[in-house]
């Protein structure tokens, strides 16, 4: 389960209100990649950007979690990239087929217990490219919390242990920068997040018929 537009920060840079309630949608598992494979840029996309994010997994079964037990249904954290299709998101009018395609979720390193982050809404995040800094902002940035969004999503929901859900990002992605600066081959992308770790990928073209 995905988060859109929940930091006040990136609604800003792209010009929109902060919204009034949490926009979720939906990615698909097979996107998901790990830490250190490639990030492929499809035939199908021209403007592939990246997207540091906070991770949440869950912990147990839960359907109707209020928000002051939602921590408690909280696994651990760990790094996710929302990697997204910039032209197919505004060509489709939603959110899933452009952050879904293969190899667009990378996940990881590793996830880190829910007992070490006493406050997930007070890490420092960043993503850098080819080790520039493009995102660096806080947790504190989001418009609802990780507690929130659990208690939000498991109303007529269930969650089941493993459940990821990212959380959303954070201002600096490339489609709103002048000019926009999207995910070419042969760059690195990393996401950090304080007391979590650092999930860094490369990224190639797809291969053409005939081609490497």
């Amino acid at each position: 389960v995905a988060v859109g537009m929940n930091y006040r920060d990136h609604a800003a840079e792209a010009g929109l209100e902060v919204p009034e309630r949490p926009v979720f949608f939906g990615v698909w598992p097979s996107s998901l990649i790990g830490p250190g494979d490639e990030i492929v840029i499809p035939s199908v996309s021209t403007k592939v950007d990246y997207e540091a994010e906070l991770g949440v997994v869950i912990g147990e079964r839960c359907r109707g979690v209020p928000v002051e037990r939602a921590l408690d249904v909280v696994a651990g954290y760990t790094c996710f990239n929302d990697v997204s299709a910039r032209d197919l998101q505004f060509q489709d009018g939603q959110w899933t087929r452009s952050k879904s395609l293969d190899t667009f979720s990378p996940v990881g390193p590793h996830v880190v217990p829910s007992t070490e982050i006493p406050d997930p809404q007070a890490l420092r995040i960043r993503c850098l490219l080819n080790g520039e800094p493009r995102q660096d902002s806080s947790t504190a940035e989001m418009v609802f919390s990780v507690a929130e969004l659990v208690a939000a999503i498991s109303r007529g929901v269930t969650l089941e242990p493993g459940d990821l859900i990212a959380t959303g990002t954070p201002a600096g992605v490339g489609f709103t920068r002048e000019p926009p600066r999207f995910l070419e081959p042969g760059d690195e992308v990393a996401v950090e997040i304080e007391g979590i770790g650092r999930l860094t990928n490369p990224v190639r073209a797809e291969a053409t018929e005939g081609g490497p």
